[in-house]
C-alpha cells in the first residue's frame, strides 16, 4: 500500500514538473533556439548562427561583424545593451567632444584621420596645406590624452620658434608681429614666398617694391616709416647724372617723373615747367634741348636752340635780310612750313588793301633775292618819270625812288 502511495506520487510530482515551463536565460527574446543552439546541448553554439543580427535595429559592420557576442552583450538578456558608442567604449575625451563618435570615428578602426580631418574643418581651425598633413599629436601636444578642444589657434602658439630663429627677415629684431598669417597664406605649404600685409591705400607694394625684402624698407623695424621715395631713394637720386637731378634742382618727388615699375623710363611733365612741350618738341629727346645733361639755366628762346637753322635759310635770307631773331612770330612748333610772316602789320599790307591779290612771290617786289631789306614799287607800278616828276612838283623833299614811295604811301593807297 505504501508502495503505491509513493508511486503515485512522483506520479503527480512528474506530471507537475513536465507542465511547468523551461526559464528563458534570454528574456522576452522570441526567436526559435535553434537559430543559435545544436540539439545535443546549449553549447557550443552553432557555426556559423543561423540568427542574422542584420535582422535587429543594430546591423554588425566592420569590426562589430567579428566581435563576440559576450563582448557586447555582457548580460545573456540581449535587450538589455545599449546602441550608442559610449555605451561599450569609454569616451577617452571626457565628452568635450559631444557623443558623436561616428563624426570622427567608424566601425572598421578608431584612427579614421580622413574622418577626423572633415571634422577638423568643421572646427575654428580648419586643415589647410601643410596642416592637413600633421598627425594630431603634432598639435594637440602638453595636454591630458586625448584632450583637444583647450588647444589654441592662434599661430604663435605653435610656431614662436620658427618666428624667433627667422633671420631673413629677422622677426624679432625687426618686431613683426606673431599673427603669421599677415604674411604667410593658410594655404601654404613652406613658409616661403610670404607677402606681409600692407597698407594697401597708403603704400601698395607693387611694380619694384612687390619683390623687396621687408628689411629692405624697414632696416630698424616698422614704426613710423616715411612713404615719401626719397626716404629710400635718396642715393639713387644724388648718384643720378644723366640728367644731374641735383644739380638741375630736380623735384624730390621721385614719382613725378618716375613709376613704381622701374625708373626707366622716365616721364617728366614738361607742361608743368615754364616751357611747355608741343608740337615737334615732343617728340624729342632731352639730349637735344639739354646737352650735357644741364636742365637749370636753358633758355627758352627759340634762337638758343635754331640759331643754325636762322642763319642757314636762303628763301628767304633770315639773317641778310634781318628778319626777326623771334621764330615764333612767324613758325609753329608744328613745323617750320608753311610760316606766317605778319607782313601786313609789320610792314606793307600786301594780303589786304590796294596789294591783295597783285603779285605772285616775294621777289616781284623784293628783287635782291640777298637782301629783303630792298624792294621796289616803280617796277609794278611801271611810272615814267616825267610824269611822277610833274605829279609831285608841290611835295617837298620828293625823290623818284621806291623807299621815297613807301615813306609817302605806306598802306599802298593813293
Amino acid at each position: 500500500m505504501r508502495l503505491a502511495l509513493l508511486t503515485l506520487a512522483w506520479a503527480v510530482l512528474g506530471a507537475t514538473a513536465k507542465a511547468q515551463p523551461v526559464p528563458q536565460p534570454h528574456g522576452d527574446l522570441t526567436l526559435d533556439c535553434g537559430e543559435c543552439h545544436n540539439p545535443g546541448g546549449w553549447t557550443p553554439l552553432q557555426q556559423p548562427l543561423r540568427f542574422q543580427h542584420d535582422s535587429t535595429q543594430y546591423p554588425l559592420a566592420g569590426a562589430h561583424a567579428a566581435a563576440d557576442c559576450r563582448d557586447c552583450h555582457a548580460s545573456l538578456v540581449f535587450g538589455h545593451v545599449g546602441s550608442a558608442c559610449v555605451d561599450c567604449h569609454r569616451d577617452p575625451h571626457r565628452g568635450e567632444l559631444g557623443f558623436e563618435c561616428d563624426a570622427c570615428h567608424e566601425q572598421q578602426t578608431w584612427s579614421n584621420q580622413r574622418a577626423m580631418f572633415q571634422a577638423h574643418d568643421r572646427s575654428r581651425f580648419p586643415l589647410f596645406a601643410a596642416h592637413a598633413s600633421l598627425d594630431c599629436d603634432a598639435c594637440h601636444a602638453g595636454q591630458q590624452p586625448f584632450e583637444y578642444v583647450t588647444t589654441p589657434v592662434e599661430c604663435g602658439a605653435c610656431h614662436a620658434e620658427t618666428w624667433s630663429r627667422t633671420t631673413r627677415p629677422d622677426h624679432a629684431r625687426l618686431q613683426y608681429g606673431q599673427v603669421c598669417e599677415d604674411c604667410h597664406a593658410v594655404v601654404a605649404r613652406t613658409w616661403l614666398g610670404a607677402t606681409r600685409g600692407h597698407p594697401e591705400v597708403a603704400f601698395p607694394l607693387v611694380g619694384g617694391h612687390a619683390g623687396l625684402d621687408c628689411a629692405r624698407c624697414h632696416p630698424a623695424g616698422f614704426g613710423a616709416t616715411s612713404a615719401a621715395c626719397i626716404s629710400c631713394h635718396r642715393d639713387a637720386y644724388q648718384r643720378t647724372a644723366n640728367p644731374d637731378h641735383t644739380t638741375a634742382g630736380f623735384s624730390q618727388q621721385c614719382e613725378s617723373c618716375h613709376t613704381v615699375q622701374a625708373w626707366r623710363p622716365a616721364q617728366f611733365d614738361h607742361d608743368r615747367s615754364r616751357f611747355p612741350l608741343t608740337g615737334a618738341h615732343r617728340g624729342l629727346s632731352c639730349e637735344r634741348c639739354h646737352p650735357g645733361g644741364r636742365y637749370t639755366g636753358t633758355p627758352t628762346d627759340c634762337i638758343a636752340c635754331h640759331r643754325d637753322d636762322y642763319d642757314r635759310t636762303s628763301n628767304p635770307p633770315h639773317a641778310a635780310s634781318g628778319f626777326p631773331t623771334r621764330c615764333q612770330d612767324c613758325h609753329r612748333t608744328d613745323a617750320w612750313r608753311p610760316a606766317q610772316f605778319d607782313h601786313d602789320a609789320r610792314y606793307f599790307p600786301i594780303y589786304s588793301g590796294e596789294h591783295r591779290g597783285r603779285w605772285n612771290a616775294c621777289s616781284d617786289c623784293h628783287v635782291n633775292p640777298g637782301n629783303y631789306r630792298v624792294f621796289e614799287c616803280i617796277n609794278c607800278h611801271a611810272h615814267r618819270r616825267s610824269e611822277m616828276d610833274d605829279e609831285h612838283d608841290d611835295v617837298g623833299g620828293y625823290q623818284y625812288s621806291s623807299p621815297a614811295c613807301l615813306r609817302c604811301h605806306p598802306r599802298g593807297s593813293e
